[in-house]
């Protein structure tokens, strides 16, 4: 019995060091100072007479409070623990076992996770993320295959807490969906989900073919942070686009299909972004200038171009050989990213939203830079 009890104390020792390093990843001293001076803003007289300044301010607040206080939680779990052992073992009590078992997994799993939100550094990683989904060529089989894709993620976003919003929805002919773009709001929205930008490939035996044959079908995948107004010196002016107005269609709530308040935007750079679940027109066309606005300084950003417009020809097109990722249901169950080489056979879980070991091995390939050789 002692020596179970020893083999965990010394489990314990072992992860001590990870512990204390996570105090430095998230600069809890740092975090410490902000939070002081975060607090003194809003007891200095005026803090609320800027209502949308202040909001941000008490978010800031609650972020840092949460961090400081989930690192805290962690090493009063890691002292609990450590006092189980010594009682037991001092006792000759082996019933708190379980209670050592589950508290010791249950501190890994939390320092882990702990651990991939330290690799979040990228300039919007905690930003909120604009997803865009476009079927491939395929017909109904690949706006199938999308809409399968859609459910993924808003099933992703739920078990992790996270809103999403719905922007475009645009239904397929006989099944699926054409295209969509939601927003998925909630802090490190972006950073967990920017590694599932790009082409997702699916191999299975259509159910649109009354010959039931194997049927290879590709949806993409866009991901980008959505950038505040005034975080940079980038103007859009109505010259730059051209905008069109629709009737909305599919998924968003009574007033779709009723008066032409579906606003398209195409920048002259060939970038197009929709919206059609807000009730004005108005509202509409001030969420595409947003997610246009977000998608041009991402670009100019990501790619270090001055020309925006030269981005169009270096886009990945929606076929063979551009994937990142497979998803086979048959002959075998299995997907694959062809970039970190994480895999599971578990595909159905995988299409319920169960995406953590494919973000986890993306964060972890970015850090290291040991990327998959193709």
């Amino acid at each position: 019995m002692n020596i179970e009890f020893d083999s965990y104390r010394q489990k314990l020792n072992d992860i001590r060091p990870a512990l204390t390093a996570l105090s430095d990843s998230l600069n809890l001293n740092g975090l410490k100072n902000e939070l002081e001076r975060l607090h003194a803003m809003q007891e200095a007289p005026g803090f609320w007479d800027d209502p949308e300044k202040s909001q941000k301010i008490v978010m800031k607040t609650k972020q840092a409070e949460s961090k400081i206080e989930r690192y805290e939680k962690m090493v009063s779990s890691w002292e609990d623990l450590m006092t189980i052992c010594e009682m037991a073992a001092e006792e000759d009590d082996d019933s708190m076992l379980p209670e050592l078992k589950e508290g010791f997994a249950a501190l890994s799993e939390e320092m882990e996770s702990c651990r991939l939100e330290t690799l979040l550094t990228g300039k919007y990683d905690k930003n909120t993320a604009l997803m865009s989904f476009q079927a491939g060529a395929g017909g109904t089989e690949a706006q199938d295959w999308c809409q399968m894709l859609y459910r993924m993620y808003t099933r992703w976003a739920e078990r992790h807490g996270f809103t999403y919003k719905i922007l475009d929805y645009q239904e397929g002919d006989e099944a699926g969906i054409k295209s969509a773009s939601i927003m998925i709001e909630g802090e490190n929205a972006y950073g967990f989900l920017k590694g599932e930008n790009g082409v997702h490939r699916l191999v299975r035996v259509s159910p649109f073919d009354a010959n039931a044959r194997r049927q290879t079908s590709f949806s993409a995948i866009e991901v980008i942070p959505e950038i505040e107004d005034d975080s940079e010196d980038f103007e859009i002016r109505p010259e730059d686009y051209e905008m069109q107005v629709f009737r909305s269609s599919g998924a968003g709530g009574q007033h779709i299909n009723k008066t032409s308040s579906a606003v398209r935007l195409i920048h002259k750079s060939g970038i197009v972004v929709s919206c059609q679940t807000e009730r004005s027109q108005f509202q509409n066309k001030e969420t595409c200038l947003r997610m246009l606005r977000s998608k041009l300084v991402e670009i100019r950003e990501r790619e270090h171009l001055a020309n925006i417009a030269d981005i169009k020809g270096v886009q990945q097109k929606i076929e063979w050989g551009s994937q990142i990722r497979n998803y086979v249901f048959m002959p075998y169950t299995l997907v694959k990213d062809t970039r970190t080489g994480c895999e599971t056979s578990n595909v159905n879980a995988v299409m319920d939203g169960a995406l953590d070991p494919f973000i986890e091995s993306y964060l972890n390939c970015l850090a290291t830079g040991n990327w998959v050789t193709k």
